[in-house]
């Protein structure tokens, strides 16, 4: 008999299993267990063997629709590819992206950490974006089952910046899935996927604020006197605050002035302290190896940004984040004439593209020639008593 999908709703289960098998198309029908469960099946022959493969349960897809999956199904059996249960059999035993993510920050990143290549806070980086963002979305997903499709809905929601970040991420571990035959080569899903356009900060601390920042932080310093400090510290040096943070006594040299930092964006590098940095230093408690300490190791960086925003807003300062304090000093800097070479080598940039947007924005040599230009040109166009109409040539 012919099956119809009212012909399936109305069969009833029995003691036993049992298969109503369709007319129309041979060795498809429908398994009704005793408890009353249906499902599509399909019987071939492959190999000398029986098999019977269940295609869907009844209401996961119409009767045609299983149909064409039968017959598709079929079609493979004889062209000899890899039907339904074998394909079933290797997504089953196919690496998953939770498993891509933990070769990726521990066989891979360790080595590259031992390298010199990648640094344990870029890692850290990397594990908070993979528990929040891509294991909840994809984790479960078969590696090489990853389409486009399924990373732009993750990375959508997000704003530019950690859109771009959890892109670039990403692109690096399916990238890194090719070269490991987890994917066939050039099949990364992550790329091709358009990047955000961010918004470069621009905030910095007028001297006005920096009086109520520093009214704010004098308020806190009995209670959080290390985190005080280094707020402090990073506003008169310009260093990034996880450079500050990661100072050690070994490191400081009081009498040239000279900090060590071993580990930076831009690799190992000496930094001159102005005096009111070193007297600051200086009185520090010496309590173990950390110059901003909380009694037992470094002061960490949530802790610290945590107090800060406490502080800005103590000091009623709106949209304020620790890094302006960098930013402040980078733009002043430039204000005060320092070339694109002397403020990269001053705050210690890889390139020259960030102190160049500084130097563009501030520079005051700059300031001076645009305003110089333009009151000359707006002095010519207000010159109205002195205007000579152009002599129009013959021809």
């Amino acid at each position: 008999m012919n099956l119809t999908e009212k012909r399936i709703k109305d069969a009833e289960s029995g003691p036993k299993t049992r298969i109503m098998w369709d007319a129309q198309f041979k060795n498809f029908g429908v398994r009704i267990a005793p408890g009353g469960t249906k499902a599509y099946v399909l019987d071939f022959h492959t190999g000398g063997k029986h098999r019977r493969v269940t295609l869907a349960r009844i209401g996961e897809m119409t009767l045609k629709e299983a149909r064409e999956l039968a017959g598709a199904e079929m079609a493979r059996v004889r062209a000899g590819d890899a039907h339904l249960v074998d394909r079933r059999r290797e997504a089953a035993l196919a690496p998953l992206v939770d498993a891509l993510v933990k070769r990726f920050l521990t066989d891979y990143a360790e080595r590259r950490i031992a390298n010199g290549r990648m640094k344990p806070r870029t890692v850290a980086e990397y594990s908070l974006q993979c528990r929040s963002i891509i294991l909840p979305a994809l984790g479960k997903k078969s590696v090489a089952a990853v389409e486009a499709g399924d990373i732009a809905a993750m990375v959508n929601p997000l704003r530019p910046v950690m859109r771009n970040r959890v892109l670039a991420l990403a692109s690096r571990m399916f990238t890194l899935a090719e070269h490991w035959g987890l994917r066939p080569q050039h099949s990364n899903p992550a790329r091709g996927i358009e990047r955000s356009v961010e918004t470069a900060r621009d905030r910095i601390l007028s001297p006005v604020e920096f009086t109520a920042l520093a009214g704010a932080l004098a308020e806190r310093d009995e209670s959080n006197p290390a985190v005080v400090a280094a707020i402090r510290f990073a506003a008169m040096t310009g260093l990034r605050i996880g450079e500050v943070l990661s100072i050690q006594w070994s490191h400081v040299n009081f009498e040239t002035g000279a900090l060590l930092l071993p580990e930076t964006k831009t690799g190992r590098r000496w930094h001159d302290l102005p005096e009111s940095a070193l007297a600051l230093l200086e009185r520090l408690p010496r309590i173990n190896g950390w110059c901003f300490t909380n009694g037992r190791t470094a002061i960490g960086y949530r802790h610290t940004s945590a107090v800060f925003r406490e502080v800005a807003a103590a000091a009623g300062l709106d949209n304020v984040r620790l890094h302006d304090l960098r930013r402040t000093v980078a733009t002043r800097a430039a204000a005060s004439g320092l070339g694109v070479l002397e403020l990269r080598a001053l705050l210690g940039w890889k390139s020259t593209a960030m102190p160049a947007r500084y130097v563009a924005l501030a520079g005051e040599g700059i300031r001076a020639h645009r305003r110089r230009i333009g009151d000359e040109v707006a002095a010519l166009m207000d010159a109205d008593d002195n205007v000579v109409p152009l002599r129009r040539r013959d021809g």
